[in-house]
This record gives C-alpha cells, structure tokens and sequence, in this order.
C-alpha cells in the first residue's frame, strides 16, 4: 500500500490520503460558451457514472503561446463570468489559471483551486498572490525542474498558512522539443508530502515542434495515465476536445472528449489495486 499524503477538501470534493484517484479535466482555453458548457456537463455526467470526483479546469487567457497570432482566449473579466456560471449550474469544482499577480483575487472569487503555470512556478510573488488568496494551490512543476525543486516553492506556500496544496508533473525537458516523464519522480514529489497530479495531455506535447504551434502525441495519454497512478498519484489531469483537431489551443495533445469513459474504467481498476480499498 501507497504511504498517505496530507489529505484537504477542495469544493465539494476530498483530496489525497489514500482516497480514491480524482481527475482534473476540461478545455484548454474557453473557445466559446456553448462549447465550454457542454463539455463541462459531459464531463461530469461521465464521471458521475463512473462514481470518479471531478474539478472541472478551463483557462481564460493563454498568456504562454508559442506565436503572437495564437488565439489566448476570451480574457479575464469575461473568461471568469462564464467560468462562474458553468460552476453554478452544473454545480462543479474548479480550476483555473493564472499568469498576473493582480489576477489572484479575482480568480479565486470564482476557482476553487488557482493554477500557478509550470514556467512561472518559481516567480515568489505570483506563488504567494495564489497561497494568500487561502484557496488550494496546484502548482505545475516546471520542465526545467528535479523533483525535490518544489519544497522551496511549498515552503513560500506555506509561509503564507495555505497548506492545501497540489503538485502536478507535467513532463521534463530532454533536449529540443520533447518532454520525458520519470517515473521516479512521482514517487519523489510524494515524499514532499502532498497530493501528486499526474498531467497526461501536456505530458504529450512537443514544444514549438510544430509551424509556430506545439506538436503532440495525444495517443500517449492513456498509457501515460495508466502509469502515473499505477505509480501511486492521486490525481490525472486531462485536457480534452469534442474535435481537437479543431482545437485553437494545443489540439495535437487534446485527449478526444469520447475516449474518457474507456480510460477512467482502466484507471479505477488500477487505483484500486495501489490502493488496496478504493471505490468500487
């Protein structure tokens, strides 16, 4: 049996311990409304049915683009109402990024969990703005980081009495335009003593691979996810797409909305054996 991590809430939802796995998934950027809110209410009517805790993510702005004419997203005042709506609606936790230390107040107006981006990770006063709002913070470990990097980035956290926080590994950089993900250093970012999100879309990407866009290989996000807890994480993050190849933001890595049901049964069965007593 896996060793128990620090165990909180997050909106309607508990985290960590030797809980079963919960998924964070949803849309890259906000596209447009309609498209947002369908997907939000698939994916939970998806995980209702599969019995899987969910924190539905979009972002409102993607500050980190590969090219000047990339599409961003709606911005911050209109990306948050939307975001807020959905959340009433359909009655959902979420999670939402942000790349201003101005941001931090309004976003976590609306998120349950504020997302401090992987290549911003180590910018103090965009951590402390997400750890003094006092919600949960999930912090992406960046692709130029060792696993054990993320205790000084806790202890600012910390610094600030937020103690509900999450590390999410999101793939390392090995040379030009390809990222590597170590097993190992799951089970490392465990002993840090918080709960380890596994992010198996971006996981896939080839960084400015592409003609002015990021390449991926999105069929590797299933294996990869299957690893990841077989590794003991407590989480999986997906981004997904009715169309990615559609998608005007990181479609090449975008796990197909239709592909979920499959992969969350092979991931229960999994967690279930990690853990030894998880949800039936």
């Amino acid at each position: 049996m896996i060793e128990a991590v620090k165990e909180f809430s997050i909106g309607n939802i508990r985290v960590g311990g030797r809980l079963p796995f919960f998924l964070i998934a949803g849309v890259c950027v906000i596209e447009d409304a309609e498209r947002t809110r369908r997907i939000a209410a698939e994916l939970k009517s998806i995980c209702v049915s599969q019995g899987v805790d969910l924190i539905f993510k979009a972002s409102y702005d993607k500050a980190n683009r590969t090219s000047l004419k990339s599409y961003r997203g709606p911005g911050l005042e209109k990306g948050l109402q939307l975001l807020k709506e959905i959340k009433t609606e359909l009655d959902l936790s979420l999670l939402v990024d942000f790349h201003r230390e101005q941001d931090a107040a309004a976003v976590a107006e609306v998120a349950d969990v504020i997302q401090v981006p992987a290549f911003l990770c180590r910018q103090t006063d965009l951590v402390m703005a997400a750890a003094r709002t006092g919600r949960a913070v999930n912090v992406k470990k960046g692709q130029f980081l060792a696993p054990e990097d993320l205790s000084s980035i806790i202890d600012k956290i910390l610094s600030a009495g937020n103690d509900r926080i999450l590390l999410t590994e999101r793939g390392v950089s090995f040379g030009y335009h390809y990222l590597v993900n170590d097993i190992k250093g799951l089970v490392r970012m465990r002993r840090l003593g918080f709960p380890v999100v596994f992010d198996a879309t971006h996981s896939t990407q080839l960084p400015s691979a592409g003609e002015g866009v990021s390449g991926g290989e999105r069929d590797l996000a299933q294996p990869l996810a299957r690893s990841a807890l077989a590794a003991g994480c407590d989480g999986i993050f997906l981004e997904v797409h009715d169309q990615p190849q559609g998608a005007l933001s990181d479609g090449p890595s975008l796990l197909p909305l239709d592909r979920l049901p499959a992969l969350l049964g092979e991931l229960k069965a999994i967690d279930r054996i990690v853990k030894k007593g998880g949800r039936e």
